[in-house]
């Protein structure tokens, strides 16, 4: 009996350590990207500001490559709202900075006049901020759509502020 262990259990760890493991190969999330548990706490966040300031909103978060990574849209939520938070959101994060700072820097006589016809389409107005995380990375965007332009940024900021 003991002849046969021995070999069998020798054969059964060299077939263990020769084979790559499953959770080997190449590593599929980018270094500094936004993950689903800080995009989970953002959301948190911004719904809390939401809910204190009594505006239904939509909230867009974007990973660093700006794809969307989640969503929330508050009941009674403009439904036009959804597209503009996931703009906002992205336009933050294709020209890194607040969309109310590109907005600034895109009217008539500015030097990015007429920059919302690219891209597909960009929103210029406040509500979408960066995601940078405690190593000043950025590593995502948020925005919000569903107040005024004042309080969807403040709705981003709280959001924002998570991670910081």
């Amino acid at each position: 009996m003991r002849k046969i262990l021995i070999p069998a259990l020798l054969a059964c760890c060299i077939a263990l350590f020769s084979v790559p493991a499953f959770a080997e190969g190449p590593v599929k999330t980018l270094p500094g990207d936004i993950t689903l548990v800080q995009a989970q706490a953002i959301l948190k966040a911004a719904l809390k500001k939401a809910v204190e300031i009594k505006v239904p909103v939509n909230i867009a978060i974007v990973d660093a490559g700006g794809n969307l990574k989640a969503f929330y849209r508050q009941e009674d939520a403009f439904l036009g709202s959804i597209d503009i938070s996931i703009k906002k959101a992205v336009t933050a994060r294709y020209f890194n900075m607040t969309t109310r700072a590109l907005g600034a820097a895109s009217v008539p006589g500015q030097p990015l006049y007429g920059i919302e016809a690219s891209n597909d389409g960009l929103i210029l107005f406040a509500g979408g901020v960066l995601l940078v995380d405690k190593n000043d990375v950025i590593i995502g965007a948020i925005g919000v759509s569903g107040g005024t332009v004042d309080e969807d940024e403040s709705v981003a900021m709280a959001g924002a502020a998570v991670i910081k």
